[in-house]
């Protein structure tokens, strides 16, 4: 079966870390989530929190892995173990310093980017062979800033630019879920 069946959220857990940058992961399944009233759960054999949605007639599991980012791979693969579900079935999605505040792309495969919750789970899985939703959370300009700017919370300018690209990555999410990538991508990628 093409298409997708579940879409891990990563992000650090703890009140302290819920609206930084590097979060993003976690305010894009927060949103879905919410938008469809559902609750997250702890579900301790995953190693993380999950809630089920409906997109486009299938059922979606979400997951937010409440191990720290740079462990992410523990629960997604735990997951994808007793879900059953392959990882080409996968949507990971997580903050992005390369790209601006106000930008999502999607994409497949390919290497970790030195993002330690991808670089995680492309280790344990032994290949990156899922899809991506990269969420722009910008540059601090020098990579001396890195850490604090992804562990820091956007201003509100950039917050906003941000829920702006979670809100048009989940307009082209039924056709991701669907299977039909490349007009998800064609349409998320060519917005505003």
């Amino acid at each position: 079966m093409d298409g997708l069946r579940l879409i891990v959220g990563l992000g650090n857990p703890g009140a302290e870390h819920l609206r930084t940058r590097h979060n993003a992961g976690f305010w894009f399944v927060d949103a879905l989530a919410l938008r469809q009233g559902v609750r997250f759960g702890l579900e301790s054999k995953l190693f993380g929190e999950t809630a089920k949605i409906d997109v486009a007639g299938r059922p979606i599991w979400l997951l937010k892995p409440a191990t720290f980012m740079n462990l992410s791979g523990k629960s997604v693969a735990a997951a994808l173990r007793y879900w059953k579900i392959e990882p080409e079935q996968m949507l990971v999605v997580h903050d992005e310093l390369d790209l601006a505040p106000g930008t999502a792309r999607l994409k497949f495969d390919g290497g970790h980017g030195g993002q330690n919750g991808l670089r995680d789970i492309t280790k344990l899985l032994g290949h990156g062979k899922y899809h991506r939703l990269r969420i722009g959370i910008g540059h601090p300009g020098h990579k001396d800033r890195v850490t604090s700017w992804v562990l820091g919370k956007p201003g509100a300018d950039d917050e906003a630019s941000i829920l702006r690209a979670i809100s048009d990555a989940d307009d082209v999410l039924p056709l991701a879920v669907s299977g039909d990538f490349n007009e998800a991508m064609k349409r998320l990628h060519t917005s505003r």
